[in-house]
């Protein structure tokens, strides 16, 4: 008894214990319903702000990068999925949003693993070289579906989903570490997994960019054209990530 009551101590001081997480779903429930959409809707406003800067500024490889960042400007991965660098940011905002944002963890809760969160996404991501394991996991699992035999589309669906789960799992796990209420309920379980199945839509999305002709970038600088269209195209992907979070409230939490 006495260690449940220190455990519920510790966790009210970090930000997820009974009282703390109480009390603030019964205030973020009465009145954080914009507060929700704010932080459904802001990784797709930061992706898309990213891409309007590329744009505006021209920025390509034409435009001279430091040595040390060569390894991020090259290569097959950015040169075949360029939208991923915009996906990054998207996950990127979604964790600093979901920590900001409505819910009960406490100062030291959310600053620690958003940092975390963010240092884990930036290793997978962009780790030993743009894509990380994340684009190399998903085009290995992708690859070796097409080459014992599976449909081109079914392939690509497959290294697609594998993208996803890496990216999902790790907003998803810093958001609930940093500002989550930390008791499953089955709820939560299946909104998590329409929530993946959102994210792998949205990476099959945004692997089809030179298909739907966004053009060279970054190899060149990008098009106003080419940059609607791109922007489109992660409109397309993310919006119905970013609504279901809204609708269901969890950035909040």
């Amino acid at each position: 008894m006495a260690g449940s009551r220190g455990g519920d101590a510790f966790l009210d001081v970090i930000g997820a214990g009974p009282v703390a997480a109480s009390a603030s779903a019964t205030a973020g429930r009465s009145g954080s319903g914009g507060g929700a959409w704010a932080v459904a809707v802001a990784p797709l406003a930061a992706a898309l702000t990213a891409l309007g800067i590329v744009a505006l500024t021209g920025l390509s490889r034409r435009s001279g990068v430091p040595d040390i960042l060569e390894p991020y400007a090259y290569g097959y991965f950015l040169d075949r999925y360029p939208l991923f660098a915009f996906a990054l940011v998207y996950g990127a905002a979604r964790i600093v949003a979901v920590a900001a944002g409505p819910g009960p963890g406490g100062p030291v809760r959310r600053g620690v693993f958003a940092a975390a969160g963010l240092a884990v996404l930036a290793g997978a991501g962009l780790y030993p070289t743009f894509g990380g394991l994340i684009l190399r996991g998903g085009y290995a699992t992708g690859g070796m579906a097409f080459l014992t035999g599976q449909p081109l589309w079914l392939a690509y669906a497959l290294g697609a989903g594998v993208a996803a789960s890496m990216v999902g799992g790790i907003v998803g796990a810093s958001g609930l570490a940093a500002n989550g209420v930390l008791r499953p309920r089955l709820r939560r379980i299946g909104g998590g997994a329409l929530s993946f199945a959102l994210l792998w839509f949205a990476a099959g999305v945004i692997g089809l960019a030179h298909a739907a002709g966004t053009g060279p970038w970054p190899a060149r600088p990008i098009t106003g054209s080419e940059a609607g269209l791109a922007a489109g195209l992660l409109a397309a992907a993310a919006l119905p990530h970013a609504v279901f979070q809204a609708w269901r409230g969890w950035g909040a939490r």
